[in-house]
């Protein structure tokens, strides 16, 4: 099949096939099937979940196979591949050795709509800024839908908008390194580059490969397009250079005048006007001062008002999962941050803190140094509880200069900060790692740890 032209393709009748019933396959195989395409969306996997949304898709039409990869699936015009599955995988190449095209999710959709994407990628801070982009949209009056890496898969929003979509849509989309792994036509209006720090270094070669998979996301923009990014940023200051899209920085440093300017009281514009005072900014934390000028700056480029951006910046107080306040009992105040699956985020949690701090890491290793979080934790962290796959690497990088626990699981390492925390202590689910040895995904971790926690004080 060829894709070389966006204009030109028409997948109507074409033989595609889907691999990994995860969310966003289960989504590019309906969008598929929407558009008349024949559809074979196959899983290696024999779960339960699985096969329980493979039953479901059978009922659309759409042919499943779980448990393992037929021939079937080489019979094919077009691959799109799960972002779980990494480059160099076998069927990866085998596909590419049968000369069938492969892409991601977020490239397939993005060719059956031509609303303007916002595409935000980072190694942290993603999730809160594309909520406080969509929300500073809305109060422009555009339409915008959240997708991506956010929750809700691309081709999700696309196959809505195939009946009757917004003349004002918006789609503003959260990306991680394995969706811009497979692209061809993808083009945002503008891409916003948070921040790069060492990140899914169990999928990638390296940081240069991990960086490079980013970058992806800018191949397709032009002189018309937008790029904001972070000047604080070593990898990502010296990136965009003699680029073609238009370039806007931001710096919570204040050391060059970018489109919004912050120093120690306030954010101001280019005319020096105050946009707002640090003290009404609702998001707490230091590090989400760069996603407050990072939002805001896309959101000067849409066209929207100050007073609309200042609006936003003063009401809203984040996202579910990411330094959320649980509870407050007997003193002792639960945060659940399992947002956090990298180093880089745990030493941003830690070091929003001053003191008194039970720190719950672990899960699925990544490749993180463990060893970094030291000068965050001295003289806050009271114990660190490290369970899961991950616990014995964390323990050796940590125990000789923390007090450190290991046990198995999720609930163990509540039940022990539980026991152990006294008034004025946090208990901070920060895990540093994946999900994946114990749960579905960041969400359901964030969702046990707090059932968790509710239970154990209700005793």
């Amino acid at each position: 099949m060829d894709i070389s032209n966006k204009n030109l393709i028409n997948i109507k009748d074409a033989n595609i096939t889907v691999i990994g019933l995860g969310r966003s396959g289960e989504s590019a195989a309906r969008l598929g099937k929407k558009l008349g395409a024949n559809i074979l969306i196959s899983d290696g996997s024999s779960d339960t979940g699985v096969i329980k949304h493979g039953k479901k898709l059978s009922t659309m039409g759409i042919a499943v196979e779980t448990g393992g990869h037929s021939e079937k699936i080489y019979d094919a015009d077009l691959c799109v591949i799960s972002p779980g599955i990494a480059q160099d995988a076998p069927i990866v190449n085998e596909m590419k050795a049968n000369g069938i095209p492969i892409v991601s999710e977020i490239e397939f959709a993005s060719w059956f709509t031509y609303g303007a994407i916002i595409a935000v990628t980072g190694s942290n801070g993603k999730t809160t800024s594309v909520n406080l982009l969509a929300e500073m949209c809305e109060t422009k009056g555009f339409s915008p839908a959240l997708a991506g890496n956010v929750g809700t898969a691309f081709s999700d929003i696309v196959i809505k908008d195939l009946e009757t979509m917004p003349s004002d849509r918006v789609y503003v989309l959260e990306i991680s390194s394995f969706q811009m792994e497979h692209i061809v036509h993808f083009k945002p209006f503008i891409s916003v580059f948070l921040n790069v720090t060492p990140d899914h270094l169990d999928r990638y070669s390296g940081m240069d490969a991990y960086i490079q998979a980013k970058m992806n996301m800018i191949q397709n923009q032009d002189q018309r397009d937008h790029i904001v990014y972070n000047y604080d940023d070593p990898v990502l200051n010296t990136k965009f250079d003699g680029v073609l899209p238009q370039t806007h920085g931001f710096s919570i440093l204040g050391e060059r005048e970018t489109l919004f300017t912050m120093n120690a009281t306030k954010i101001y514009d280019e005319e020096h006007a105050t946009l707002i005072h640090l003290d009404k900014l609702a998001l707490p934390g230091r590090h989400n001062l760069a996603n407050a000028l990072a939002t805001a700056t896309a959101a000067k480029i849409l066209g929207i008002p100050n007073s609309q951006i200042a609006q936003v910046m003063s009401t809203f107080v984040g996202v579910e999962h990411r330094l959320e306040r649980v509870l407050d009992v007997n003193g002792v105040t639960y945060y659940n941050d399992s947002k956090a699956t990298n180093v880089d985020a745990v030493k941003v949690a830690l070091d929003s803190f001053d003191s008194s701090i039970h720190l719950i890491l672990g899960g699925k290793d990544k490749g993180g140094k463990f060893s970094q979080l030291l000068p965050h934790a001295q003289n806050k962290v009271k114990e660190i509880v490290a369970y899961g796959q991950a616990s014995e690497k964390i323990s050796a990088a940590l125990r000789d200069a923390v007090k450190l626990e290991q046990v198995s699981s999720l609930q163990e390492a509540v039940e022990v900060c539980h026991l152990r925390a006294e008034p004025g202590d946090i208990v901070l689910l920060s895990p540093g790692c994946a999900s994946f040895d114990q749960f579905t995904n960041f969400e359901e971790r964030g969702k046990a740890f707090k059932s968790l926690v509710k239970k154990m004080v209700a005793r």
